[in-house]
């Protein structure tokens, strides 16, 4: 009896667990930034338990301070078997003042809501 409550118990956890929930929310799990002229280039690594086209992270943002949108990164496929991935993204202007970016991932069914980093902008 006690091993029936057990297994019962177990079944329960994991259809309560997040990863059974679906693949949550894009998270940003790292950032580096350089600057290039005038410009910035970013290498962003995000986590998402894509699980194919219809769910999966689709677009990163750098944003400034003020919630100004400086850069998006679309992501044009599914990585599902890519876990975390990190791609890039050239020529971004960063005004004068800004020392500070935000970047956060976006996913197609959650939106914006995952783990974001907020990293120093080299000057």
């Amino acid at each position: 009896m006690a091993r029936n409550w057990m297994a019962a118990a177990g079944l329960a956890l994991a259809v309560l667990s997040p990863a059974a929930a679906g693949a949550g929310e894009a998270d940003v799990v790292g950032v580096q930034v350089r600057k290039s002229g005038g410009t910035y280039s970013f290498q962003v690594t995000v986590r998402h338990a894509d699980a194919g086209w219809d769910h999966y992270a689709d677009r990163w943002d750098v944003v400034a301070p003020d919630g100004t949108v400086l850069g998006t990164r679309k992501l044009l496929h599914p990585h599902v078997d890519e876990q975390p991935f990190t791609r890039g993204l050239g020529r971004v202007v960063i005004p004068d003042g800004v020392d500070k970016v935000t970047v956060r991932a976006h996913d197609s069914v959650h939106g914006l809501g995952g783990a974001t980093m907020t990293v120093d902008v080299p000057r």
